[in-house]
């Protein structure tokens, strides 16, 4: 039973059928869909980007199926900051020049499609050469001091990328290959700790001495440019080469940086089925998780 006047009774029951109307419905999930587009826009394009390594050119660091996540503001923002290279900002805006050491996510050159990660080594002004597989930054030999090899397990993931690179081993070369103790096969690297000039260290592998990267001429990092290289040196197109399509890089312009690296937040061995549950998570490298840069 309905108390009241009518007429009220009339109002509250056509405020009910238009509240049930399915055509506000899709109107309001429409406006709720453009906000959480807006907000993962300013998201990813000004606080935080995920990034994927698809190779090996920054082992020790960084694996094969490591996932992790890019801080947009340290260099400041340019078009290559947004989604799609998008070109809404004009230049480079709030810049900020990185520090030896850092490692950086690009717009890799010449065509600025491509996404690289590498750590930063020359700043302008830099004179960066390699010699006899040692790097020396102005003049100076950067301290380079072995320590123990770098084991990896030859994982899914690595066998699908040296399929299509051609080649007939995971671990770049049969030399080294070896039996792992729980059985299949494991990749054996000399590793090295590098210092900068300033202190900071970090780990690289140089797997093969007299490569083409080992000696080089001298490079002058130009203003507004950084000189990057792979911490995996002798399996890295980086800017010791010219730059060329899907290749190495030269030197590369401020510009193109879009972050710095800041933390694995997953890691997969690429064993993973995805009509298999269970092997997302037997697939997944845990102890890689949460790693900061």
């Amino acid at each position: 039973m309905v108390t009241g006047s009518p007429e009220l009774a009339d109002k509250e029951i056509s405020e009910s059928a238009k509240e049930k109307d399915p055509v506000s419905e899709w109107k309001d999930f429409g406006i709720f869909l453009l906000k959480l587009a807006a907000f993962m826009f300013v998201l990813r394009s000004f606080i935080v980007s995920p990034f994927n390594i698809p190779s090996e050119s920054m082992q020790p660091r960084l694996l094969i199926g490591d996932y992790l996540l890019v801080t947009k503001w340290n260099y400041g923002y340019s078009k290559y900051s947004l989604p799609f290279s998008l070109p809404l900002i004009p230049g480079r805006i709030f810049a900020s020049e990185p520090e030896r050491g850092d490692v950086v996510v690009f717009k890799a050159p010449p065509n600025q499609r491509d996404d690289y990660i590498k750590r930063v080594i020359g700043l302008p002004g830099d004179v960066i050469q390699m010699r006899g597989s040692n790097l020396e930054i102005n003049g100076l030999a950067v301290k380079k001091q072995r320590i123990a090899d770098f084991v990896i397990p030859v994982t899914e993931n690595m066998d699908r990328a040296a399929e299509l690179e051609g080649t007939n081993t995971a671990c770049f070369q049969k030399q080294f290959e070896e039996a792992a103790e729980g059985g299949g096969l494991q990749c054996r690297y000399p590793r090295y700790l590098e210092t900068l000039p300033g202190g900071r260290s970090y780990q690289i592998l140089d797997l093969i001495i007299g490569t083409p990267g080992d000696d080089t001429e001298v490079f002058v990092v130009p203003e507004g440019h950084v000189f990057l290289m792979g911490d995996n040196r002798d399996r890295s197109s980086d800017s010791r080469f010219p730059a060329q399509v899907g290749g190495a890089i030269g030197v590369v312009p401020q510009q193109n940086l879009i972050g710095r690296a800041w933390v694995t937040v997953f890691s997969t061995d690429g064993s993973a089925r995805w009509l298999l549950p269970w092997t997302w998570f037997s697939a997944a490298r845990w102890d890689r998780v949460g790693d900061g840069f």
